[in-house]
């Protein structure tokens, strides 16, 4: 079975946005708010095992600032979050966050061999559509055939619900699609919907397990830069291209 489409994560996949955007933005949210919550480095690095921005906020509360009451919770994390996104695309439309190393290369690649596109993450619509427009243009949106983000799907990473929903939407097997996923919670939910996975982990995942990887990597490479191998077997190919890709796919799906 050949393969046809490639189906990315988001954040830390496409771009190191939780670093250099997300975080950013959640501090900068909260000092408008006058709150005086800081996230460190360090801080944000547990944080992301939960998946979810309101999800994260409530978590740090529970574990970190006890001591904080509020009458309507829900509601005021909820405006929490709102400010951030809404930050987080300002801190995109001014170029904050480039892409990761051979990401644009590859998806101009596959699009010009014929292959489907498409994203699934849990982060919101607008930080897609942000990073995409402001790195390839507003016409790059357009590339993907579906762009599952958000909470379309009941269950957020690491169910497999976002994988099941985009595929879904495509009408294609999971045997004829791959996943580019950076994170532990991420490569659960690609496998859960069936997906074989390859992950270039970043600063806050290489060291999480990807058991069942096709192959880990520390980025995508370029002709000029080429990808570490980390896990999986040893090839010619010194950065993720088509023909790469097509023969994990033959080799393992």
């Amino acid at each position: 079975m050949s393969l046809e489409a490639l189906i990315f994560d988001v954040d830390g996949t496409l771009a190191n946005t939780e670093r250099d955007g997300h975080l950013v933005a959640f501090n900068l949210a909260f000092r408008e708010l006058d709150l005086d919550w800081v996230w460190s480095n360090e801080l944000y690095h547990e944080l992301l095992d939960v998946t979810g921005g309101q999800l994260r906020i409530k978590y740090y509360l529970e574990k970190y600032n006890t001591g904080f009451l509020h009458d309507d919770l829900d509601n005021f994390v909820a405006s929490i979050h709102a400010l951030k996104t809404k930050i987080y695309v300002r801190l995109m439309s001014e170029g904050a966050v480039p892409l990761r190393p051979g990401v644009e290369r590859l998806f101009n690649e596959a699009r010009a061999a014929g292959l489907r596109l498409a994203i699934a993450t849990t982060t919101t619509p607008a930080n897609v559509d942000a990073l995409i427009a402001n790195t390839l243009g507003k016409d790059a949106l357009d590339w993907f055939e579906v762009i599952g983000a958000g909470d379309v799907v009941p269950n957020l990473k690491p169910a497999g619900d976002i994988y099941t929903y985009v595929m879904d939407k495509m009408n294609i097997d999971p045997s004829k699609c791959l996943a580019f996923e950076d994170s532990y919670n991420g490569i659960i939910s690609a496998t859960s919907a069936g997906l074989k996975t390859v992950i270039t982990v970043n600063e806050y995942t290489d060291k999480h397990q990807f058991d069942g990887a096709l192959v880990v990597l520390n980025n995508l490479g370029e002709k000029n830069k080429p990808f570490k191998l980390i896990k999986g077997d040893q090839t010619d190919s010194s950065y993720v291209d088509v023909g790469y890709l097509q023969e994990l796919h033959a080799k393992h799906c």
